[in-house]
């Protein structure tokens, strides 16, 4: 059994929906958790078309029905997990009946749904963008956790909470500590044995225990000066961010900005520095998956004119500061200090990479790799901790002057920003302009006809783009992409972020909608 929630897989995965629809085909139960009547909903067992942002309430709700009707494990609870009574008094207040009005299922729907979960053992929840990009997304990925630790989906194949990456090697990124507040291996930096190892490495040994800052804090402190130069390495901020006028302002006001990328983009328009850097063919490396699993990555052609590694860039700044870094490859790199600093890589070598990768942890050059994590429900921090959360509603939802919600997402045909894929000439053809995706009875209301050209408004920009009538979307939403400029959705979504992870809330947002 699968759960998706909050995932495009068909589109967004279509790798990772392949696999999902032959087990689908050989007798595996799919439930569909999103608002629209996406491609998934053809194969599934059941769609929940729940109301956007209101995921916490559903499964609370889910929660509910599985402590009251005594259909969860009991057991694995028990031996396995603390927090489960805070738990259990959270969601006793989510009966169905309260929570349908706010997700929009029904009570028998949401009952039918605990019930079928608890039948099947191991079943495995899969999600992505559409629960962690809200302004309680920390939140909705805490409730997805506590659902699959009271259904006892821990520390098996097939089970687990699986997070699909929004990109091929976020996993690998955040591993290597692109993160505010970690190191190598999420070793933290506020922790003085952490700062003492890594600066006994470095040969710096004046670290700071301080946590960094997020992204959406970077940017806005161009404006006030706090932040006084930023380095953009591989991100196409001035389309991807919320709000791009807010995001356009906040790079103009950059003191210095560097840009280190493959192709011009939106965002090396405001550069003072442009390094232009290899692509993922160019030069050797590794990329580490959602599951864990490292992978080796082989050169196949030399990068084109002063384009270079983007490892050789990084060492070559290094050098005009004074530090001479030892690693001359990518496999230097790896085997002498990413193995060598982070506990969880230390089996992991280049030599260990020949056929299908190593799924860390793996810490000894003896040890086969890590297939899935918490087995017989030993979990990193010992028991699993319940964390139960209430349901809060977008930052900001319809009224009378924006009376719906617009969603955003990503189309089969391209990625992100386009800045790869609109280089393309066969997909530019298969996807040539981005739509506004509308339900029939909002089209009739407007007296619209699909393929003609609307005006969407929001608080912070307006578009005009075409219209596409379809019974995927519910009535009250609007659903689109941010692949093209000028009609990328991020012109009109709200620079609203989660308090704890700063994701910003790209699938919530009220806008208008007017016929030209």
């Amino acid at each position: 059994m699968f759960m998706v929630i909050g995932s495009n897989m068909a589109e967004a995965h279509p790798v990772a929906s392949s696999f999902l629809r032959n087990a689908v085909r050989e007798g595996a139960q799919l439930i569909v958790v999103d608002p629209r009547n996406q491609r998934l909903c053809d194969i599934a067992t059941m769609h929940l078309p729940l109301k956007v942002g209101s995921d916490i309430a559903l499964l609370n709700a889910i929660m509910n029905v599985l402590i009251a009707e005594d259909l969860y494990d009991k057991t694995f609870v028990e031996t396995c997990t603390t927090g489960f009574e805070g738990l259990k008094e959270k969601v006793s207040t989510y009966t169905p009946e309260y929570a349908s009005p706010i997700c929009g299922i029904s009570p028998e729907m949401i009952r039918e749904t605990a019930r079928r979960l608890a039948t099947v053992k191991p079943a495995m929840v899969c999600y992505t963008l559409g629960i962690t990009e809200h302004t309680c997304g920390v939140n909705n990925v805490k409730s997805v956790a506590n659902l699959q630790m009271l259904l006892g989906n821990m520390g098996m194949e097939c089970a687990g909470v699986n997070p699909l990456r929004g990109q091929n090697n976020v996993q690998g990124a955040c591993d290597m500590g692109a993160l505010p507040n970690v190191y190598v291996g999420y070793q933290g930096v506020a922790l003085d044995a952490s700062r003492e190892k890594f600066g006994t490495a470095w040969g710096a040994f004046q670290l700071s225990q301080k946590v960094g800052l997020m992204m959406p804090q970077m940017m806005e402190g161009l404006v006030d000066k706090k932040v006084r130069s930023f380095y953009i390495f591989g991100e196409n901020l001035a389309n991807s961010e919320p709000d791009i006028h807010k995001v356009e302002h906040e790079l103009a006001s950059a003191e210095f900005l560097v840009c280190q990328d493959i192709f011009p983009t939106e965002t090396t328009r405001f550069a003072h520095v442009i390094f232009p850097s290899a692509a993922w063919s160019e030069e050797d490396g590794t990329f580490t998956s959602s599951e864990r699993r490292v992978s080796r990555v082989r050169k196949v052609c030399s990068p084109p004119g002063q384009a270079r590694p983007n490892w050789w860039i990084f060492k070559q700044l290094a050098k005009r500061f004074g530090q001479e870094w030892p690693s001359n490859s990518s496999q230097e790199i790896w085997d002498n200090e990413v193995s060598v600093l982070g506990p969880a890589y230390g089996g992991i070598k280049y030599h260990r990479l020949e056929k299908n990768g190593l799924q860390w942890p793996c810490p000894t050059v003896e040890h086969p790799g890590t297939t899935f994590l918490h087995k017989d429900g030993k979990f990193t921090c010992g028991k699993g901790v319940f964390s139960p959360a209430d349901w809060t509603p977008p930052a900001e939802v319809p009224d009378e002057e924006y009376p719906l919600v617009l969603s955003t997402g990503r189309r089969l045909y391209h990625y992100h920003t386009r800045t790869q894929t609109g280089r393309c000439r066969g997909l530019n053809d298969l996807l040539s302009e981005e739509t506004a995706d509308i339900s029939g009875d909002d089209a009739r209301a407007l007296g619209i006809e699909s393929g003609e050209m609307i005006r969407l408004k929001s608080r912070r920009g307006e578009i005009v783009v075409r219209s596409r009538v379809t019974h995927e979307v519910p009535p009250g939403m609007v659903w689109m992409a941010f692949h093209f400029r000028e009609t990328c959705a991020n012109w009109l979504t709200n620079a609203a972020f989660d308090p704890v992870s700063y994701t910003a809330e790209y699938k919530a947002c009220a806008v208008k909608m007017e016929k030209l």
